[in-house]
């Protein structure tokens, strides 16, 4: 099994890999390196500000999109939070168990289901809020303000070039057909 490879180490065994390879290296280490900061922020903040809260990062964020957002459909959370509709069923089942969200019938439509912070869900995000924002700006602490501005305005087009244009990139790659359904790493037995 591999130890921990540094970024540096890494970028240099892809490039060993891939070197007969025709590719857009430019925009495959761009990609690469959002996923990878992506996943050593999410560690580093749920290590560090989250687990003293005994919250998951995914836990948070549904925390986060109720806060910002207020009552909202639990198919637009979900959304707004990245995960599937079963996923948020599970977390926030957990979060109304510790009394920091309440599920409540839709008055329009009683199949659906909109989820609201407590009380409690409010006075968390206000105390919790403001170490996780401070855990932010250590985690960005080698940028000066304008290169953070710039790099949120580069994510921030990432974002919008799959927002307006992604679904139709999908159709076609996939000649129209809708996406496979999502499976686990399991495989049926044969």
């Amino acid at each position: 099994m591999a130890a921990h490879r540094s970024i540096v180490e890494t970028e240099k065994a892809v490039q060993s890999k891939l070197a007969g390879f025709q590719l857009q290296r430019e925009q495959m280490a761009a990609v690469a390196n959002i996923h990878r900061a992506a996943a050593v922020v999410r560690q580093h903040l749920e290590n560090s500000v989250l687990r003293p809260w005994d919250l998951t990062w995914t836990g948070f964020v549904v925390l986060w999109v109720l806060w910002i957002w207020g009552e909202t459909e639990t198919r637009h959370v979900a959304e707004e939070a990245g995960m599937s509709k079963g996923t948020l069923t599970g977390v926030s089942r957990t979060l109304e168990s510790r009394g920091l969200v309440v599920r409540s019938t839709h008055p329009h439509d009683g199949r659906r289901v909109l989820l609201a912070l407590t009380a409690d869900g409010e006075r968390l995000m206000e105390q919790l809020f403001p170490a996780f924002n401070t855990e932010e700006a250590f985690v960005v602490a080698r940028l000066t303000s304008e290169e953070c501005l710039a790099l949120a305005d580069s994510l921030r087009s990432v974002v919008a070039q799959l927002e307006e244009l992604g679904e139709e990139r999908r159709m076609e790659l996939l000649d129209g057909a809708p996406p496979a359904p999502r499976r686990s790493g399991r495989r049926p037995r044969t």
